[in-house]
């Protein structure tokens, strides 16, 4: 409850540094900051940022609320979002880790000497009041995320991009209860990992009185170089999970005639959750580690350029805002997660009329958007759609931003 005696002029920096240190250093741990943005971030912080660089409408302060993200603050105070070093340079006296931004701190713009600073202190005298008060919760949960992670949490673990011989030997679903043709949530189904052409996997099976998680995927389907037509990966399409209920196993017996016969009794799998519905012919493959939750949107370090390869979703043809794109450039190419990459329009081809010649000339490809990849694998990488003018479609290229 409020205190009736209001604390003496509290620097807001002591407050964010108890924030800080009152976090799990664990979690802040999981989001590693590379060391050419640490040397951003101090230069900026030594020097500040131009005023140029300034958004026009960035505001004198800002108060972060529940539901903000690095990025949108990002655009707030700065024309390039993913220039976020140097809005954590002008932060980083008083918030020295930029995944532990809390709703309620207040940035305050300060534009002396012809250079801009962020800061947590006031302008008047450098302090606010605070009341103390007692609350308890996780302040690692409270943090707001760099970008919306609703819109990406689910494609971390669902499109995945596999070696065909790897899902060829999956185990997969082989029958359904009453025959059904489709199943959905709630339905139970059959599965074997075992068959003539790898006769030693290891069955499916509950593992000391506990069920095993798997996802189940289908079709997978060729990512191809949109220029050269090679196969770059295969993607599994991602329709559900299911949990293993009952092991596979092999049960001897004897028929009537007295005869010693071996009958396959497959495993049973529940499906507790469905994208699409499953099928015979689906494949199981095993629920994957939690992949790194938390993005830090930044330009490449090098120069990159390349062709969105797939749009994720059947029957899509045109990505827009929040959707997600397959492209050609993976961590064999210098790709990490948060790279932010501006993809450009398609160069139109047409004829100069004004030329008595008739030559056919290339428009050049304007910029339509940002995107920023999420999930990398050797030569492909996935990437959210973050602005966009008009759709983007396979084939179109990207460069940086």
């Amino acid at each position: 409850m409020p205190s009736k005696f209001p604390l003496k002029s509290v620097s807001f920096a002591a407050v964010a540094t108890l924030v800080a240190l009152t976090a799990s250093s664990a979690s802040a741990q999981k989001f590693p900051i590379t060391d050419g943005q640490k040397a951003t971030a101090s230069q900026v912080a030594q020097a500040g940022v131009p005023l140029s660089e300034l958004s026009p409408n960035a505001p004198d302060s800002y108060t972060v609320k529940r539901g903000d993200t690095l990025w949108a603050i990002s655009g707030l105070f700065l024309k390039t979002p993913w220039r976020w070093p140097e809005l954590w340079g002008m932060n980083i006296n008083d918030i020295r880790n930029p995944h532990l931004i809390f709703p309620g701190q207040v940035l305050y713009l300060d534009k002396t000497g012809g250079r801009a600073r962020l800061t947590t202190r006031g302008p008047a005298d450098g302090t606010i009041k605070v009341t103390p008060r007692v609350r308890s919760e996780s302040l690692s949960a409270s943090a707001i995320p760099t970008v919306n992670m609703a819109v990406i949490e689910s494609f971390l673990a669902e499109p995945l991009i596999v070696d065909e011989a790897t899902f060829s030997k999956a185990p997969r679903i082989i029958a359904t209860q009453e025959n059904r043709v489709l199943l959905s949530r709630g339905d139970r189904a059959y599965a074997r990992a075992r068959s003539a052409e790898n006769p030693e996997a290891a069955p499916l099976a509950v593992v000391n009185g506990q069920s095993s998680s798997y996802r189940v995927f289908r079709n997978a389907v060729p990512l191809r170089d949109p220029t050269t037509n090679a196969i770059l990966a295969y993607e599994a399409q991602y329709v559900g999970k299911a949990t293993v209920v009952g092991s596979e196993s092999v049960v001897d017996s004897t028929d009537s005639s007295g005869k010693k016969v071996t009958e396959i009794v497959p495993a049973s799998l529940d499906v507790v959750s469905a994208k699409e519905e499953m099928q015979v012919g689906d494949r199981l493959l095993p629920e994957p580690e939690r992949e790194f939750t938390n993005f830090v949107p930044r330009a490449p370090a090098s120069p990159q350029t390349g062709q969105v390869v797939s749009v994720y979703g059947n029957a899509v043809r045109f990505a827009a805002q929040n959707q997600v794109v397959a492209i050609n450039r993976g961590r064999e190419h210098g790709i990490e997660r948060g790279h932010v990459l501006a993809v450009l329009r398609e160069s139109n081809v047409l004829t100069d009329t004004t030329d008595s010649g008739r030559p056919q000339v290339r428009l050049p490809g304007e910029r339509n958007g940002l995107i920023m990849v999420f999930r990398t694998f050797d030569k492909i990488s996935y990437a959210i759609v973050l602005d966009i003018q008009d759709g983007v479609q396979v084939g179109h290229r990207f460069v940086n931003p």
